[in-house]
């Protein structure tokens, strides 16, 4: 036998592009979809932003309402927990009824649950309508997300999470512009022109990829159902100051129907949420770290307006400002996060962003009111800025390894863990700051508490670190060019391009 022709001086080695950076830039490769993108990316804005800043506007509720701001929490509570009750369900519906069905009418139920928000005139009424927003909303981002991920490329994968994730970052800067010039209705009825835009453009861009009968895992709906119904409402009554005792019980029901569900979906062939997801390194490293990375991240914006306030005396205006530092970091690092992973690769770049913001959460316990306003404002900035850079690699990293089979149960995990991190940020931040409060000696002062706070979250947020240490240097390689193993081949399927542009680099999972 001869040897086999050598190629020629300069050619890329097979099945990499150049210089050995991975994946060739096929010119045949398909393109992303920059239009489901940037869809996706406006739900996520709408649901960010009523997922937000409710609590900020709180005060100005309750006022219009004739009730405390602490009662204005159900209507929190109550979107919360039926996000958190309805995420996992979200990946059957789409197989069972179409992703462009489930899509279009969840971006429906949103709009028209923000108008009944906007025009409650209650407390009740208003906590219906957030109820039915969440139901919404439970569908709206995580299908969406699915959409994106199965019209684009592995290797235009990391370029695709920064686009349909940006927008969010903006949503409590315009959440609290809103509340603070508008009125707080404007908070829903902003959702009204861009749930309407956003419902036509779906009909019109996402493709009916049709659907499948498929089994739903009632047994794992129902243990998960009330793990999560449990720990949502459980963390906010702990975290409040006269049902604690009810508070403990519940999340002893949310320990035991978190144990039932996971030994019961680890036994069945068609679980609700796939736990089998956890073998592939990246993405058990990517949604464990990410969840407390994202669980610590929430509940900085609800600290640092209360320490600005009551313990440095400023106004609300004042407290407002300046933590709007912190989202103009998030906007203005954006550009250059996929520069940043495809240098450094993820696990330098999540190394340097966990580290970094766990530095930034320490430094915030030394803050006075006599800290210079430049040094205040530039802490904010950076600390918003490790925040983004953190946020895009854990929500690119975990799909890297992900077969596209098993995309669209990986996507349901990610959803609900994700919100369910989401939710529970503010629970833990009052949480650490009641407890401070109320074990810290008599004499430590108005700062004592909100010191402690950081204090605890800061080492919280070291906790991931210890995944992302064993990452190898190479892991995701495929996504950001660098060099690297290449992805499975059973990754490699049939690739199908639409009028639209949307093309598909993976094979689509049965019935999707």
């Amino acid at each position: 036998m001869g040897r086999p022709a050598r190629p020629a001086r300069g050619a890329p080695a097979p099945g990499r592009g150049a210089a050995g950076r991975g994946p060739s830039a096929d010119p045949a490769a398909p393109p992303w979809n920059r239009r489901l993108a940037l869809l996706v990316a406006t739900v996520m804005f709408m649901e960010h932003l009523d997922g937000t800043i409710l609590v900020t506007a709180a005060p100005a509720i309750a006022a219009d309402l004739g009730v405390s701001s602490a009662e204005v929490g159900i209507a929190a509570t109550a979107y919360l927990v039926t996000v958190a009750t309805f995420i996992p369900v979200g990946g059957w519906l789409a197989r069972r009824f179409g992703p462009r069905r489930v899509f279009c009418g969840s971006i429906a139920v949103f709009t028209l649950a923000s108008v009944l928000c906007a025009a409650s005139g209650s407390l009740p009424a208003l906590a219906l309508g957030r109820v039915l927003q969440g139901l919404g909303g439970a569908l709206m981002v995580p299908v969406g997300q699915l959409i994106v991920l199965r019209a684009t490329d592995k290797r235009r994968l990391l370029q695709a999470i920064a686009w349909i994730t940006w927008p969010a970052l903006l949503a409590p800067l315009i959440g609290g512009l809103l509340t603070t010039w508008a009125g707080w209705p404007w908070i829903f009825l902003v959702n009204v022109p861009v749930g309407l835009l956003a419902l036509v453009v779906a009909l019109r861009t996402v493709p009916d990829s049709g659907a499948a009968p498929g089994r739903l895992d009632r047994w794992g709906l129902l243990w998960c159902s009330v793990a999560l119904f449990s720990l949502v409402t459980g963390m906010e009554l702990v975290s409040g100051t006269d049902r604690a005792g009810t508070g403990i019980l519940l999340l002893c029901a949310a320990g035991a129907g978190a144990a039932l569900a996971v030994r019961w979906m680890l036994r069945t062939d068609e679980p609700l949420l796939d736990l089998r997801l956890y073998r592939i390194t990246t993405y058990r490293t990517a949604n464990s770290g990410g969840f407390v990375y994202r669980l610590v991240i929430s509940a900085v914006p609800f600290l640092l307006p209360l320490l600005f306030q009551d313990g440095f005396g400023g106004s609300p205006a004042q407290a407002g400002l300046l933590v709007t530092a912190v989202f103009l970091g998030n906007i203005g690092v954006k550009p250059m996060t996929t520069p940043l992973l495809r240098r450094f690769g993820f696990r330098t770049v999540l190394i340097a962003a966990v580290a970094g913001g766990a530095a930034c959460l320490a430094a915030f316990t030394l803050l006075t009111e006599r800290t210079p306003l430049p040094a205040v404002v530039t802490l904010l900035l950076l600390s918003g800025a490790l925040r983004s850079v953190g946020f895009t690699a854990y929500n690119s990293l975990q799909f890297a390894d992900v077969e596209a089979e098993r995309m669209p149960s990986a996507n349901t995990l990610s959803a609900t863990s994700a919100q369910l991190a989401t939710g529970l940020g503010v629970a833990v931040g009052a949480l650490v700051l009641q407890s401070s409060t109320a074990l810290g000696p008599d004499t430590a002062g108005e700062l004592f508490p909100y010191r402690a706070a950081f204090t605890v979250l800061a080492l919280l947020l070291l906790v991931p670190l210890v995944g992302t240490v064993r990452l190898p240097g190479t892991a995701a390689a495929h996504l950001t060019g660098r060099p690297g193993p290449l992805p499975p081949p059973e990754r490699a399927g049939p690739r199908s391009t639409s009028d639209d542009g949307a093309a598909s680099g993976t094979p689509r999972a049965p019935g999707m």
